[in-house]
């Protein structure tokens, strides 16, 4: 059993890794024109990140299952709300100079 425990945690380890090496090879080939429907893409997924976290929340009674999804919806809030203002501030700079006033 225990065995099997620890294989399916290398597994997911491994595919872990490799997600967050294929993502940050993405996002670092991506053109200027498309980063702000990139963050809101993000922005999305953090939130339904939210949602789930919060379903799992309800239904654990795991205390350490409980602080790994509390510190998963602070980071995913924080994703969003700095994703909100990011876009936000991209898109101020392509209005034109009489719009800003």
């Amino acid at each position: 059993m225990t065995s099997l425990i620890q294989q399916d945690l290398a597994i997911n380890l491994l595919i872990f890794v490799l997600a967050t090496f294929l993502g940050i090879e993405l996002i670092r080939h991506v053109s200027r024109l498309l980063h702000t429907p990139l963050m809101a893409l993000t922005n999305a997924i953090s939130s339904v990140s939210i949602i789930a976290a919060l379903i799992v929340m309800s239904e654990s009674d795991n205390r350490l299952i409980l602080i790994l999804v509390t510190i998963a919806v602070g980071l995913a809030f924080t994703n969003i709300v700095s994703g909100f203002m990011i876009t936000e501030r991209i898109l101020r700079m392509f209005r034109r100079h009489q719009d800003k006033n």
